[in-house]
């Protein structure tokens, strides 16, 4: 029997919070700190850093980069589809634990990476960015439909700040032992981040337990019989029309593709940028993560509060201006101190933007029960924009020579972003205005 539940329940509005508590270890451990060192150390010894994929003998920077890619561009692709069949078929919770256990059992997989189990670990590198990606899609689906729109900012900044507390958590047991492996018996200088990855997957698959227990299946939503792949794309042309009449959500979509195109790719070489410009230690990057990480706790709640003083649009404007101001400052940082100034600027804004990009598309939502459907296009902007940004930062590096070029760059997503949203032009986005 098909599990619903009454709007702004408190057991179930936990429970999908707890998530973001369940999987952030994985953004922050293999996408952000542990694995990245890990994956630049085994590779480091090959034949001028050429290593072997399956046969193919390529850099491993360059490998690395297209795996990240390979599978932002593979969940952009399904999402659409999988999440049209979860909306049709009413089994969006079905689908969020297919993918969460996916990625959470790569993250167990990773144990045994070792140069000779190179090729396979990479494949489940890329598996467990799927499955992250692709469990996130149906999790931000729910926000519309466990609670009403006066509580989306607070819950979804609530979700966000579990996240970074839990992913603080488990990334300091990790540092513990990678740090001191002594102190545990542990002489191979490559298991400690090993039981990282395998912690991360524990993790993940354990506490999203909770959640699942829970969630409902999916709210308001009727199964019917029928082909589900051909029921799916019918669902996905029903939503392409529907944005035709939704000027509002396509410029919200706009903006969001380029800020957000900044704001990931800012995550992903900060901590390259401070160890090939400044020279920064792995030790003092790692504390820089831990900086962001804390400081974003409070920024995501005081971009909520702002929210409810001056409005989303608003409040995501002045998200966006500190922003292009980081991107400045970044151009001009010398110094380690510079550094992590700059780093406690990016964690206040970072959660903040993306806790409050989260709800401020969900109020743009019209009356629909095709929730995951909506959020698979608010999931491609993100992995396509991420795609982009990096492979741009990447170009401008290799044409310009430099990583401060590159950043230049990144204002130029800002800005574009930052237009987009003075032209929403409204303090108070409800459903009812969407299609004013």
């Amino acid at each position: 029997m098909m599990q619903t539940a009454a709007k702004n329940d408190p057991k179930v509005m936990r429970a999908w919070c707890f998530y973001d508590w369940a999987n952030s270890v994985y953004s922050l451990v293999i996408t952000t700190a542990i694995f990245p060192i890990y994956y630049v150390a085994i590779t480091k010894n090959t034949n001028g850093g050429i290593v072997d994929f399956f046969g193919f003998e390529i850099p491993a920077s360059v490998l690395y980069s297209y795996a990240l890619t390979g599978a932002f561009l593979t969940i952009a692709f399904l999402s659409p589809i999988l999440t049209a069949i979860a909306d049709y078929g009413g089994n969006k919770k079905s689908f969020m634990r297919f993918f969460c256990y996916m990625g959470s059992l790569a993250c167990m997989g990773l144990f045994f990476f070792t140069e000779q189990t190179f090729s396979v670990s990479v494949l489940l590198f890329m598996i467990a960015a799927i499955g992250f990606s692709g469990s996130i899609v149906f999790y931000n689906a729910y926000l519309p439909e466990i609670a009403t729109e006066d509580q989306f900012d607070k819950l979804s900044a609530r979700g966000f700040s579990l996240g970074y507390i839990g992913s603080m958590i488990l990334l300091i047991l990790s540092l513990a032992l990678v740090l001191f492996p002594e102190v545990v018996g542990i002489e191979d200088s490559g298991l400690p981040a090993r039981i990282s990855f395998l912690m991360t997957g524990l993790w993940w698959f354990g506490f999203s337990q909770y959640s699942f227990a829970y969630l409902p299946n999916n709210p308001g939503t009727n199964k019917t019989k029928g082909n589900y792949l051909l029921n799916g794309f019918k669902e996905l042309g029903k939503v392409f029309q529907m944005l035709k009449e939704l000027p509002l959500l396509k410029r919200f979509l706009l903006a969001f593709f380029f800020y957000n195109m900044g704001v990931q790719t800012v995550m992903y070489v900060a901590s390259l940028f401070g160890s090939k410009e400044l020279n920064l230690p792995d030790e003092s990057l790692i504390t820089v993560l831990l900086i962001i990480q804390a400081v974003a706790i409070g920024g995501a709640f005081f971009f909520a509060w702002l929210s409810g003083k001056v409005g989303n649009a608003m409040a995501l404007v002045w998200a966006v201006l500190v922003w292009v101001g980081i991107t400045i400052g970044a151009y001009f940082v010398t110094t380690g101190n510079q550094y992590y100034v700059l780093a406690f600027v990016v964690g206040a804004v970072m959660g903040g933007v993306q806790s409050l990009s989260r709800s401020t598309y969900s109020k743009l939502l019209p009356q629909t029960k095709d929730h995951a459907s909506f959020f698979s296009f608010y999931d491609i902007c993100d992995k396509v924009g991420l795609a982009l940004g990096t492979l741009s930062f990447g170009v401008t590096e290799q044409i310009f020579g430099s990583m401060r070029n590159s950043i230049l760059t990144l204002l130029v997503f800002f800005v574009i972003g930052l237009f987009a949203l003075l032209s929403l032009r409204t303090h108070k986005l409800k459903p009812a205005e969407v299609a004013a």
